[in-house]
């Protein structure tokens, strides 16, 4: 995806947890953080409490959405996925993308990767890896100060 793009439409999950989303549901009101994250991703773990710090901080002026993107066959099992993201308290949505539509859609090759869209749902920010937590809080709250200054 390229900057100032639309946030595809999260359809194609082989299966929700925590609830399902829709993208009309996370635009209009306050920015979204959707991050891809896999089960066998160790750096997608080790990053974990910092998605969900900002899950829990900013609770009522940021959607957070997770999707799980299989990176393997071992990947798919979705009791392993329940699992993992009960034990890394990933209590937000999760797409579960065993198909990869919707990885797809994102033209996404990564995990973990984070995509920030602001309340209109346009792309304001990607990044992939696990390090630069510190620049992904920098340009969350970037577009959080524009939804609040609106």
């Amino acid at each position: 995806m390229k900057l100032r793009e639309q946030m595809p439409a999260l359809t194609g999950a082989t299966e929700w947890l925590n609830g399902e989303v829709t993208k009309e549901q996370l635009t209009g009101e306050k920015p979204t953080l959707i991050h891809f994250w896999s089960v066998s991703c160790h750096l997608c773990k080790e990053a974990m409490p910092q998605v969900n710090q900002f899950r829990d901080e900013y609770k009522d002026k940021l959607n957070v959405v997770a999707v799980h993107m299989p990176r393997s066959e071992e990947d798919l099992n979705l009791d392993e996925i329940k699992k993992v993201a009960q034990q890394h308290d990933i209590s937000q949505p999760i797409f579960v993308d065993s198909e990869h539509k919707l990885t797809d859609a994102f033209e996404n090759q990564y995990v973990p990767a984070y995509y920030v869209f602001d309340k209109t749902g346009q792309l304001r920010h990607f990044q992939a890896g696990g390090s630069g937590m510190k620049m992904l809080e920098k340009r969350v709250n970037r577009v959080l100060a524009e939804t609040e200054a609106e």
